[in-house]
């Protein structure tokens, strides 16, 4: 075409959609960050070395603990000397062998103890019917019975045998006071067996 007018059709575009512009936000505050473990990350530390005592601290306890050994040791030495003197059977004499014999059979009542101080023998029928009385006493009457001596007299009879005599005064209580009392007078006969004094029998006097 000649000195014609060229259109040029230009399409008008459509509005974009979306959501809305949101307005900024201010930053959010945040707390320190988590720690797994404590000292996480670091090395452990180094132990504090130990001061080995010196020489002469070393030798001054050493000198400490053999005094207590020996202290100690000392203390059982007395403690067993003690007990061997109070446990010691004595049969060196006559009065001192029926002493015993009466602590252990009419006291104590124990007839494996009273045997160390007895002969092979013995006739002891007459002091047994009278501990076996004052058992019965006390079973009977609900009472405690107890037997004493005074002095132990000594005569030599012949060579290696001696008579022992003393008082037995047998007593009868209840809750505490006395209600009965008599007096015996007893003879022990004591015989030397090997170096020793034993009690071979034992009988009332009349």
């Amino acid at each position: 075409m000649t000195g014609g007018t060229t259109v040029v059709c230009v399409q008008p575009q459509e509005p974009v959609t979306g959501p809305a512009s949101q307005p900024p936000q201010p930053p959010q505050a945040r707390g320190p960050m988590p720690v797994s473990g404590a000292g996480a990350g670091l090395p452990p530390a180094a132990p504090a070395p130990v001061k080995k005592p010196s020489r002469r601290g070393r030798l001054i306890l050493a000198m400490v603990a053999g005094m207590i050994g020996l202290l100690c040791l000392g203390g059982v030495g007395v403690a067993v000397s003690l007990y061997d003197d109070a446990t010691k059977i004595d049969r060196s004499q006559p009065d001192t062998v029926a002493d015993s014999f009466l602590i252990a059979y009419l006291v104590n009542r124990d007839d494996k103890a009273a045997r160390l101080f007895t002969c092979d023998s013995p006739d002891l029928a007459n002091i047994k019917a009278l501990r076996d009385q004052l058992i019965a006493r006390e079973n009977q009457f609900s009472v405690a019975v107890s037997v004493s001596w005074g002095a132990l007299s000594r005569v030599a009879v012949a060579e290696g045998k001696e008579d022992v005599t003393t008082r037995l005064t047998i007593s009868g209580s209840s809750n505490g006071q006395v209600s009965s009392s008599r007096n015996e007078d007893w003879l022990f006969s004591v015989v030397e067996e090997n170096g020793s004094w034993r009690v071979c029998g034992a009988n009332k006097e009349s």
